[in-house]
């Protein structure tokens, strides 16, 4: 640990509140990405009960996209909330902690968002497939998803946290300063 509190392993020398801050931009730059996205996908949900062939769904296809609208309701609330948090929390001096929570609720809004994606799928490809076809194409997309969006960013960190560890021929760790 360095004096100023800063990890060597981040290699960054800041304060607590430099960090929160840097943390706070870097999430709101990936809400930006994920938000648009899922707001597209909830308007395109919120119009489908609307079309005429909505009525000819089996209630199977029915329950499903009802599950799936309220995924996506929910998803919509998750990745909504960091804005709540930051803007009742300013100036309260909890940035640390609402940059936690946000972080926090972005990652359950990535699950959400997972859940609503398969859902998505599943009824879509229902209509078009059959059904156990359907259901092994939503297992592997979301094998998918699972694998780009946790399997290889915590193989990366575990791989860079690995290497840091791993001493140097002068005996000492590459991550220390």
């Amino acid at each position: 640990m360095s004096d100023n509190g800063g990890d060597f392993r981040r290699g960054r020398r800041e304060t607590e509140e430099e960090r929160a801050d840097r943390r706070w931009n870097d999430l709101l730059q990936e809400l930006r990405v994920v938000q648009t996205g899922v707001q597209i996908l909830f308007g395109f949900l919120l119009s489908v009960v609307f079309q005429p062939r909505f009525t000819t769904l089996s209630e199977t296809d029915q329950d499903i996209y009802l599950a799936t609208v309220l995924l996506g309701a929910a998803t919509t609330g998750a990745l909504i909330a960091p804005v709540s948090f930051h803007r009742l929390l300013t100036g309260h001096r909890l940035k640390p902690q609402t940059v936690d929570w946000a972080s926090r609720l972005t990652m359950v809004g990535m699950f959400l968002l997972l859940c609503t994606m398969a859902s998505v799928l599943l009824l879509i490809l229902r209509l078009v497939l059959p059904d156990t076809l359907a259901l092994w194409l939503v297992i592997g997309m979301a094998a998918w998803f699972v694998l780009c969006w946790l399997v290889l960013p915590l193989w990366m960190r575990a791989r860079h946290i690995a290497e840091l560890d791993r001493p140097t021929p002068g005996g000492t760790r590459r991550g220390d300063s």
